[in-house]
């Protein structure tokens, strides 16, 4: 027996040992990928506005050749230790589940008719079409599972459709110490599965601008259809997490970093026998915002006290909700977004940052000074030449465009006195003086269509009516009214007829602000790298402020609507419009606005009489000599009977207090640029206030 042993050895190692020794060693290498967390989002001071939650999760990594027999198997056994969700769970799901036991598809098949099977020749019919016939014949009776059945038909839809080689999640949110413990201990029963970890978003600041920082898909639903093979080309899976919407997907391809790779050995019967970690991946890059978070609070609670304040003297009945921003006039960097939606139905609010850049409103006298800074572009006004009759304007067939304030208490107005009381003559005679307009009182009126694109060309300039340029996608370019009716063309002027975004107003006051720079507003600061203890590491790039364009007005024409901008707040003329701000320090200039809008009830799309609502704005700059910031306000479609209730200048108020608290130095309230250098006409005692 020991010779035969000899023999035997020595016909194995000598005469087919290399023949032997090759099969062992036939084995076949493969790289496979994995995700890595996304980027941090941070403030403007480094303080984390989105971040990753490590959670433990537990993976599977599908071999080459499984069967659905072995899938079902892991399944079974990994549903002994861990619970999934099942409420997603479909009949075809369970179907498939039931299927993948060999004996139950057997009994299945044995059920079936021949005539069904087999076509009229003889010959069997391909198998997908007998696995439909097979799903079709299960019985409902099959289907109740337990609910440990159900974590199994749940795992097995997850992993049968992983592809070969790749990686999913079977579960990997709100894993039990007791779970991962389970499935660590009994991992050699397991094929393919592994404890590992995840990631997923987290606010730890709040998440009052998460609708600006947008979505990332989840690993279910993987890459967005409609970008699909365009992701794929640049080496995503399809089931990898993408940024979806707004910052998230604007910068995915900072955000995203590179994955890991890990070398899988499979042997002779493609079952992995080994692997081992080639590059451990690099998370994404970070986003530092422009974004105060400090600062951005006070203004979600400025503008949500004053919404409540609104809401409690029953001024919101058709209301839109209420949206404000704050940014540097001299770079565009927008320090703080906030935004409420209300539905009127409900009486239900959510946050609506996102509001700021996609929703416009028809937004009243806020614009102004852009018509003014339009006719002197123009030439029909000049700086040292400016004042217009303040007399109504009389149609034939007795319609009239006149002041709010009473008629004849002004024979007369100059530029800055005109913004002061916001006068809605001064800007339409402005228009028909721009227009070249024919006009007799209750006789004709006549003016060439071109000045629509005349208005609009000067509104352009300051950002009102066109995209700002904005570093997020969606963005609204406003709404430019459809008729051609030249008297529409008076309501524009004065801000009644074209609607605009908050953003375009924003822009369009810093552009007023910064002596007719347009800059490009953006709210990434910079891109930055991780340092190894996770910290914020050396910048990669850095946004730098850029100007879109140059107003064609000169300094000494901006000067003028800058005055008329202070005197709204700082003048003495009875009809002023924001005297309310004066106190302030340090000095604010700004410009209000009151449009007469309707509330059009989405379930009564053919209401011939929309009830009347006001759009109530400001926008400001402060300080008024050296501008550090600019701010808009919006209350759109609020009660006629709010119209003193000042919602616009008060929160308004509250946003350039609590930025000099947070962010800015004041200064000494004689610090203005200009001062009160108009006084009123004969006035009369007022008790209504103008738009």
């Amino acid at each position: 027996m020991f010779v035969a042993l000899i023999a035997q050895l020595g016909y194995l190692q000598i005469l087919y040992g290399s023949k032997f020794e090759g099969e062992v060693e036939k084995t076949d290498k493969t790289t496979i990928t994995s995700s890595v967390p996304r980027g941090m989002i941070y403030d403007e001071k480094g303080r984390v506005l989105v971040g990753n939650k490590a959670n433990n999760a537990i993976s599977y990594t599908k071999s080459v050749d499984t069967l659905s027999s072995d899938i079902y198997k892991t399944a079974n056994r990994l549903s002994q230790w861990v619970s999934v969700d099942t409420g997603s769970l479909t009949r075809r799901d369970k179907a498939d589940y039931y299927l993948a036991n060999a004996k139950n598809l057997k009994k299945v098949e044995a059920s079936l008719p021949k005539s069904k099977t087999h076509k009229a020749n003889g010959d069997a019919i391909d198998s997908d079409a007998l696995y439909k016939l097979e799903l079709a014949a299960v019985k409902s009776s099959a289907l109740h599972l337990t609910s440990q059945q159900k974590s199994a038909a749940a795992m097995f839809k997850i992993m049968s459709g992983a592809y070969q080689l790749s990686t999913v999640y079977v579960k990997n949110s709100g894993m039990s110490e007791k779970e991962v413990a389970e499935v660590s201990e009994h991992l050699t029963e397991l094929p393919g599965i592994n404890v590992t970890d995840d990631w997923s978003r987290s606010y730890p600041n709040g998440s009052s601008v998460a609708s600006i920082i947008g979505d990332v898909s989840s690993e279910k639903t993987g890459l967005p259809s409609d970008k699909i093979n365009e992701y794929l080309a640049q080496g995503y899976s399809r089931n990898d997490r993408v940024g979806t919407s707004y910052l998230e997907q604007q910068y995915e391809s900072v955000l995203r970093g590179t994955k890991a790779q890990t070398q899988v050995t499979l042997n002779a019967d493609n079952k992995i026998v080994g692997s081992k970690k080639t590059y451990s991946g690099q998370k994404g890059d970070n986003l530092v915002l422009t974004i105060n978070s400090a600062f951005q609070k006070k203004v979600d609670s400025a503008l949500q006290s004053g919404f409540s304040s609104a809401k409690s003297a029953g001024a919101t009945q058709y209301s839109s909700g209420a949206y404000a921003m704050a940014l540097n006039p001299k770079t565009g960097a927008i320090l703080a977004m906030s935004g409420l939606k209300y539905n009127p139905k409900t009486g239900k609010t959510t946050s609506d940052a996102l509001g700021i850049i996609n929703r416009d409103f028809v937004m009243g006298s806020v614009v102004k000074g852009a018509t003014v800074l339009g006719g002197m572009m123009d030439g029909v006004i000049t700086p040292s030449s400016n004042t217009i009759t303040d007399t109504p304007i009389y149609f034939s067939g007795g319609l009239v465009k006149k002041a709010v304030y009473s008629a004849g208490t002004y024979s007369s107005l100059d530029a800055a006195q005109a913004l002061e009381v916001s006068s809605n003559i001064y800007m339409m005679r402005l228009a028909m003086k721009e227009g070249n307009a024919k006009y007799q009182a209750n006789s004709y009126f006549n003016m060439k269509k071109s000045i629509f694109a005349k208005e609009r060309g000067y509104f352009n300039q300051f950002g009102l009516g066109i995209k700002t340029g904005i570093d997020l996608p969606g963005e609204s370019a406003g709404y430019e009214g459809t008729t051609s009716d030249v008297v529409k063309a008076l309501d524009l002027s004065y801000g009644n007829y074209d609607a605009y975004t908050t953003l375009q107003l924003g822009q369009y006051i810093s552009t007023i602000a910064n002596n007719g720079l347009r800059m490009k507003p953006y709210l990434v600061q910079s891109i930055r790298k991780t340092n190894a203890d996770g910290s914020l590491g050396t910048v990669v790039s850095e946004t730098k402020p850029t100007v879109l364009n140059r107003v064609g007005a000169t300094q000494s024409e901006i000067n003028v609507v800058k005055q008329g901008m202070y005197n709204v707040t700082h003048g003495s003329m009875s009809w002023g419009t924001a005297h309310e701000l004066k106190s302030f320090t340090p000095a604010i200039a700004g410009k209000t606005g009151t449009a007469q809008t309707f509330y059009y009830d989405p379930d009564n799309p053919n209401d011939t009489d929309p009830p009347e609502t006001l759009t109530s704005s400001f926008v400001g700059y402060a300080p008024a000599n050296n501008p550090k910031v600019a701010v808009v306000v919006v209350f759109p479609n609020i009660s006629t009977s709010a119209d003193e209730a000042h919602y616009n200048t008060n929160v308004a108020q509250n946003i350039f207090k609590a930025y000099f608290q947070t962010i800015g130095v004041k200064t000494s309230s004689s610090s203005t640029s200009s001062s009160s250098s108009t006084t009123s006409s004969s006035s009369s005692s007022t008790t209504t206030t103008t738009n």
